[in-house]
């Protein structure tokens, strides 16, 4: 009697197949460019509360949330298209304050 590993640990076929690989490829640059999206939020982010430390009111305030807006608007469009549709850890992750979640998708203010 012979026993069959499960098919998930059975190296399928298609991975060592040109089809394979280039999926290989692809799903490593998605997570790869997820990555860059989350520093451009972290950075965005990290600007606003600077800017929020430093007592920025008015038009400077208002262009720091735009851009921490646009930055974490851009990542939950990548989030998506890769598949994943719950955003609610990501905001808890990165401390997303209301005031940009308010302004996601926008158009800036002050242009």
């Amino acid at each position: 009697m012979s026993v069959r590993p499960p098919r998930g640990l059975n190296p399928s076929s298609t991975t060592e197949t040109g089809l394979g690989i280039l999926e290989y490829e692809l799903m490593s640059e998605r997570a790869s460019a997820l990555g860059r999206q989350g520093l451009k939020v972290e950075e965005a982010l990290a600007a606003l509360r600077n800017g929020e430390a430093k007592g920025k009111v008015g038009v400077e305030q208002e262009t720091l949330v735009d851009a921490a807006a646009e930055a974490v608007w851009a990542l939950f469009v990548h989030r998506e298209i890769c598949g994943l549709r719950n955003n609610r850890d990501v905001i808890q992750r990165y401390g997303i304050p209301g005031e940009v979640l308010a302004r996601l998708g926008a158009k800036p203010r002050h242009a």
